[in-house]
């Protein structure tokens, strides 16, 4: 009978002793901030503090738009800081050069930050006017709309007084066609005047920022393809590339 009470109490002892075992390496399971880490050996826990979750700023990883509210701001800035001065426009028709005023700082800046941001690559000149300009910037695909989208949408302020005409060669922009009464310009739209020897008629309401100095036999290139009523060009001509230089 002793023997049999023995060996019931030593079976119980074992069962209590591995319970107790199991409930010590359980207790490794994370609680909030904190871990109970159990040494194997020794049995004796401690406790190691998580990583806590960064917050997640709102607005951090979204991508910068331009507005109507920041682009003056926004090409101040950049103004300053831009070396470059000249463009070259590789077409489906040849190659020619822009240089661009220093004094007109918005319009110079905003034609070299899209330039830049890869905005007139494989757009269009989606409208000529024999003996007058080429338009260019625009294009009738997808792609150009999911760029200005990506860009922002803004305008600029005319910039009219600073001396410049609308000489044959002459880089303009052309205002916006949204109701607008201070002709506020359309900024990812260019056109370059033709005529000779210029297009004096347009000097105060559209702001020229720049001027061909390389492969105007292009432009007029350009300007003599054949049109359709609505002044586009029966065949597209492309804006292959526009480097900065």
């Amino acid at each position: 009978m002793e023997k049999k009470i023995i060996l019931l109490a030593s079976l119980l002892l074992f069962f209590l002793g591995g319970c107790g075992e199991k409930e010590k390496k359980e207790s490794g399971k994370p609680n909030g901030n904190t871990l109970k880490e159990v040494n194997d050996e020794t049995g004796n826990e401690k406790v190691v503090e998580l990583e806590k979750p960064q917050p997640v700023t709102e607005g951090e990883n979204e991508p910068f738009l331009l507005t109507e509210e920041n682009a003056i701001d926004f090409f101040f800035d950049y103004a300053k800081d831009v070396k470059e001065d000249k463009v070259r426009l590789t077409t489906s028709l040849g190659k020619f050069t822009i240089q661009l005023y220093n004094n007109v700082p918005y319009h110079k800046a905003n034609f070299i930050y899209l330039a830049k941001k890869g905005y007139f690559d494989n757009t269009q000149f989606h409208r000529v006017v024999p003996d007058f300009i080429i338009q260019g910037g625009n294009s009738d695909d997808r792609e150009t709309s999911k760029k200005r989208k990506a860009i922002g949408r803004y305008l600029l302020p005319p910039d009219t007084r600073k001396g410049h005409k609308h000489h044959r060669g002459t880089i303009s922009m052309p205002s916006s066609e949204r109701d607008n009464p201070h002709k506020l310009a359309s900024p990812y739209e260019f056109f370059i005047v033709v005529t000779k020897p210029g297009s004096y008629h347009l000097d105060g309401s559209y702001t020229p920022f720049g001027r061909v100095i390389e492969g105007m036999d292009i432009v007029d290139r350009i300007n003599q393809v054949p049109i359709d009523q609505g002044e586009w060009p029966m065949q597209n001509v492309y804006i292959l590339r526009a480097e900065v230089l």
